[in-house]
């Protein structure tokens, strides 16, 4: 075949017209890596279904990526011919929560505050709408349903220079680990993050937040574990053990009911506390 013939498989090339320069530019301008239809309709000015039609030859060409219904994220220059791309995931998160208060938690917060030694591929986020999980590009994205009386106890993460996201402080990451155990590797996991930032932590904070979650397993999984590590004065714990109920409940959910009851706390402790005392780390 003649070699001046066309591949019909080859991925079109990453041309700009001048509608896309603009609006290129405006976002670079801005350090936004994600945005929007309703923002590149600001920005060009054109009417929604022409900023559509815009985008949509963009990502054909692999200067855009789509990452749901009207959201969208730049693809960088070095990816070269690549049109699938998802961008960074915690500014993705953010957008594919859209309006709702919403936070990166659980073991995604560990891992920015560095409470784990082991890489996470998992994205979670608390939201206060319930928000369908997504896999975009092999990163799972999953996403936690609370309250809206229960967004509370973040701190701003920065990604970019410009860029943010909202994620649990140090003391909420603790728990929500505690209250949900299976999105953090289990209860031996939030026990060794604790324990591996613990001078950093604030034990009046911790059972501030406990007690406002308002959550029977999480007061008593928390006084178990300050007690045993001895980070918390006994004023705390008293605090925490006074909300106490007469029902038993598992120290970790995710594994068999079974092992001694503890009264202190009314805690079935299917954990040792020889093992939660071999996971901490100096």
């Amino acid at each position: 075949m003649s070699g001046n013939l066309l591949n019909t498989k080859e991925k079109p090339r990453k041309t700009v017209g001048n509608q896309m320069a603009s609006l290129l530019s405006a976002l670079y301008d801005r350090a936004q890596t994600t945005f929007t239809l309703a923002d590149a309709v600001e920005i060009t000015r054109l009417r929604p279904a022409l900023a559509s039609s815009l985008l949509h030859k963009a990502a054909q060409r692999g200067l855009v990526s789509h990452l749901k219904r009207g959201v969208f994220v730049l693809v960088p220059p070095e990816l070269g011919s690549a049109t699938d791309y998802s961008g960074n995931p915690y500014l993705v998160a953010r957008r594919l929560a859209g309006d709702a208060p919403n936070f990166i938690s659980h073991a995604s917060a560990m891992e920015i505050h560095r409470m784990v030694t082991q890489p996470q591929f998992v994205i979670f986020t608390s939201s206060t709408k319930r928000i369908p999980n997504r896999t975009l590009e092999g990163t799972e994205f999953r996403f936690v349903l609370i309250k809206p009386n229960h967004s509370f106890g973040t701190t701003k993460h920065w990604v970019t220079k410009q860029e943010s996201v909202e994620i649990s402080d140090l003391e909420r990451t603790v728990i929500d680990g505690l209250r949900q155990p299976e999105y953090c590797g289990g209860v031996t996991e939030v026990a060794k993050a604790l324990w591996m930032r613990r001078q950093d932590m604030q034990p009046s904070k911790l059972v501030d937040y406990a007690l406002r979650l308002g959550v029977g397993a999480v007061a008593r999984r928390l006084g178990y574990l300050l007690e045993l590590s001895g980070i918390a004065p006994e004023v705390e714990l008293a605090r925490l053990r006074r909300v106490l109920t007469l029902t038993y409940l598992p120290l970790d959910p995710v594994l068999p009911r079974e092992g001694p009851h503890v009264a202190r706390w009314r805690l079935q402790l299917n954990i040792s506390p020889e093992e939660l005392e071999g996971v901490r780390t100096t």
